[in-house]
C-alpha cells in the first residue's frame, strides 16, 4: 500500500512539473510571437536618434533580454552589439527624416578601445554628412567620453562627472594562493614575451612584459587622447594634464573652463537644445536606436561577401564550450564545419573573417588555420580584427589574403604554452592521501595527482611545446610572405597595437570592418555587394532557455560581484578543463 502511495505520488508531482514547465514554455512561445510581429517603428520627418550608451557591448549584440532577472524584479538587460550599433548610425546617416543623434552617455562596459573607437569612427561619419550629434551625460565614464567627444555639443549635468584618468593593465598573480592549497603549475613556454601564464608561475611582471605593456597601453592611451584633442580642440599635453588631475572631483564648472564640455544643463533641459538645432518649438521626434535598426533601411543588391564573426576563447568542441559560462567562444569543430560550407557555397563570392579574440587552444587555432586554407582555396579572404587578434587569434588570421586592424586592436602575441598543474603536495600533505601502485613502465603514471612532472618528461614537453612554436612561425612565415627567422624576431610572444603591428608587417591596412568587405569586392573583382552575416545568431527561444540555467544566473552574479577579479578567476576554474597545450593572451586594461 505504502508503495502505490509513493508511486501515486510521485506521477502526481510529475505531472504537475510537467504541467509547469509547459506552462512557461507556452508564455515564451507567446512572448516570441508578440516579438516576431511584423510591427516595423515609422520614423517621423525632423527625428532625433537617441543612443543611449548603456550596458554591455560585444561584437554581436544580444536581442533577448534576461527574463529571469525582470521576472525577480531586476534589471532586463541587453547586450549592445558593435554590429548592430555601426549598422544603425550608417542607416541614421543616410535616412534623410534623421536630422542628429542624441546620445545619452551611462556606463557602457564595451570589451575594448577599439570598439569605443569603431563607434567613434561611425559617429564621426555620421557627423561629415552634414549632421548634427549633442550628447549629455550626469556621469560620463572615460570610455563614453571618448565616444561623446566627437559630439557638435558635450553637456555634462551641473552636479555630473566627467572621468579622464588615464589607462592601466593590471595582471592578478595567483601563485602564493595556489600554494596555499598545495598546488603548483609546471609550464613551459616559448616567447620571452608570452606572458598569460605568469600569473599562476610568477608574483610579478618580468621585465619583457613590462616592455610591451608599456608600449602597447600608451599606444591606446596616445590614439586616445590625439581622437578627444582634435574633436575638443584641445591639446594633448593638456588632456595629459586633466588625467593627472582626477577630473572626476573637479566641479562641472571646471569642465567648461577646460574645454572638455561646452554647456551644463540637467536632462530636462536637453529637449529645448534640440529644439534650437531643429528650429522649431515643438516636442522633438525622437527615436532610440534599438527601434530605428529595425527600420528599413536601403537594400544593397549585388553579390554576396559573407561576414562570419570568429570572437571568444578558441575551444577544441562544443564539450569545452559549456565552460565559457555563457560567453561567446569560438568552437573549432563549429567554425571549421562553417567555413567548409562557405567554401562550397558558389552564392558567396568572398569572405571576411571578424576576429576578437586573444587565443586559446593551440591545436584549435591550427585546425581552423587549415580550414582557411581550404576555403582560401575557393575565394578571397579577408581578415578584419577587432578589439583583439592576438596569439590564437592571430594563428587563425595569419592565412588571410589580407589583414586589417584597428589602430589599437592587440594583436600578435605569437607564442605557445604548455601548463599543467601538480596537485601531488595538496593530495598527499594537504589531504594525507597515500599513493602505491603497478606500473609497467617507466612514465605509467605520467599525468596522474600522486607526482610532478620529472625531469626527462619536462624535457619532452618542452620540445613538443618547442614544435608546436615552430608550427605557429611558419604558419605565419607562409602567410605573410616572412622567413621564419623574421616572424620569430617579431613573434617570442610580444603583443602590438594594430598600427605597431603594420609597421611590423604582421597586418596590411589600419581600418574598420567596412574597409575589410571593400578589400575583399576589390579581390573578388566584383563592384556590387551585399554583406551576409554568419553564423546565424541563437534564437531567442534558446537564449532564455539558456539564461534560466543555474550556471548561468551564478556566472551572471559572480560578473557583477568580481568585476575586474572575474576573468581571472574563470581562468583559474577553467584551465583543469582546458586543452593543455594553449596559444593564448591575457590582458585587462581599465576601459572606463
Amino acid at each position: 500500500m505504502k508503495s502505490f502511495i509513493k508511486q501515486t505520488l510521485a506521477v502526481v508531482m510529475g505531472l504537475i512539473i510537467f504541467s509547469f514547465i509547459s506552462g512557461l514554455l507556452s508564455i515564451v512561445c507567446l512572448v516570441g510571437m508578440i516579438v516576431s510581429m511584423d510591427t516595423k517603428p515609422q520614423v517621423k520627418d525632423g527625428s532625433v536618434m537617441v543612443i543611449d550608451l548603456t550596458g554591455t557591448m560585444d561584437e554581436r549584440g544580444d536581442d533577448t533580454p534576461d527574463i529571469i532577472a525582470w521576472l525577480g524584479g531586476g534589471d532586463a538587460t541587453e547586450t549592445i552589439g558593435l554590429d548592430d550599433m555601426i549598422e544603425t548610425i550608417d542607416k541614421a546617416k543616410n535616412n534623410d527624416k534623421i536630422k542628429g543623434i542624441y546620445l545619452k552617455a551611462g556606463l557602457l562596459e564595451a570589451d575594448s578601445y577599439a570598439s569605443l573607437s569603431a563607434v567613434r569612427n561611425a559617429l564621426t561619419d555620421f557627423r561629415e554628412s552634414g549632421k548634427w550629434i549633442i550628447a549629455y551625460g550626469d556621469t560620463y565614464t572615460q570610455g563614453t567620453y571618448y565616444v561623446c567627444s566627437v559630439a557638435d555639443k558635450v553637456i555634462v549635468n551641473p552636479q555630473g562627472v566627467i572621468d579622464w584618468h588615464g589607462l592601466a593593465a593590471q595582471t592578478v598573480y595567483v601563485k602564493d594562493l595556489l600554494a596555499k592549497v598545495g598546488v603548483k603549475m609546471q609550464l613551459s613556454k616559448v616567447g620571452k614575451y608570452k606572458s598569460a601564464p605568469d600569473m599562476f608561475t610568477a608574483d610579478k611582471m618580468s621585465d619583457n612584459d613590462r616592455e610591451q605593456i608599456t608600449a602597447y597601453i600608451n599606444g591606446i592611451w596616445s590614439h586616445v587622447v590625439d581622437g578627444v584633442a582634435e574633436s575638443r580642440g584641445l591639446t594633448a599635453d593638456k588632456l595629459n594634464a586633466l588625467a593627472d588631475e582626477m577630473t572626476a572631483f573637479s566641479s562641472a564648472q571646471t569642465y567648461i573652463e577646460s574645454h572638455m564640455a561646452d554647456t551644463l544643463a540637467y536632462a530636462a533641459d536637453v529637449d529645448d537644445i534640440i529644439k534650437q538645432l531643429l528650429g522649431t518649438d515643438d516636442e522633438p521626434n525622437t527615436i532610440a536606436w534599438t527601434d530605428m535598426k529595425d527600420v528599413k533601411g536601403e537594400q544593397a543588391m549585388g553579390e554576396r561577401i559573407a561576414v562570419y564573426y570568429a570572437y571568444g576563447d578558441i575551444v577544441d568542441n562544443e564539450g569545452q564550450s559549456v565552460l565559457s559560462s555563457g560567453k561567446a567562444v569560438i568552437n573549432a569543430e563549429k567554425v571549421c564545419d562553417d567555413l567548409d560550407e562557405l567554401a562550397d557555397d558558389d552564392d558567396i563570392k568572398a569572405v571576411v573573417l571578424r576576429v576578437n579574440s586573444g587565443g586559446g587552444s593551440a591545436y584549435a587555432s591550427e585546425q581552423i588555420w587549415k580550414a582557411m586554407q581550404r576555403l582560401k582555396e575557393k575565394k578571397p579572404v579577408v581578415v578584419s580584427m577587432g578589439g583583439k587578434a592576438a596569439s590564437g587569434g592571430y594563428y587563425i588570421s595569419c592565412g588571410a589574403d589580407k589583414i586589417i586592424a584597428e589602430p589599437v586592436t592587440l594583436t600578435g602575441s605569437i607564442g605557445i604554452f604548455g601548463m599543467f598543474p601538480d596537485m601531488s603536495e595538496l593530495m598527499t600533505k594537504k589531504l594525507g592521501l597515500k599513493y602505491d601502485g603497478v606500473y609497467t613502465n617507466k612514465h605509467s603514471d605520467f599525468g596522474t595527482t600522486s607526482r610532478p612532472f620529472n625531469a626527462e618528461e619536462m624535457t619532452l614537453i618542452n620540445a613538443y611545446i618547442e614544435r608546436g612554436y615552430q608550427l605557429f612561425i611558419s604558419r605565419v612565415a607562409d602567410g605573410r610572405g616572412m622567413t621564419t627567422d623574421e616572424v620569430d624576431a617579431i613573434g617570442q610572444g610580444r603583443v602590438w597595437t594594430g598600427k605597431d603591428a603594420l609597421t611590423a608587417g604582421l597586418v596590411d591596412q589600419i581600418g574598420g570592418l567596412d574597409d575589410a568587405v571593400a578589400e575583399a569586392a576589390k579581390i573578388a573583382k566584383i563592384d556590387s555587394y551585399r554583406t551576409v552575416a554568419y553564423p546565424e545568431k541563437e534564437s531567442w527561444t534558446d537564449r532564455i532557455i539558456n539564461s534560466m540555467t543555474a550556471e548561468s544566473r551564478i556566472d551572471s552574479r559572480l560578473r557583477s560581484t568580481l568585476g575586474e577579479y572575474y576573468e581571472p578567476l574563470m581562468l583559474i576554474r577553467s584551465i583543469e578543463h582546458m586543452n593543455p597545450v594553449q596559444a593564448r593572451t591575457t590582458y585587462y586594461i581599465n576601459e572606463e
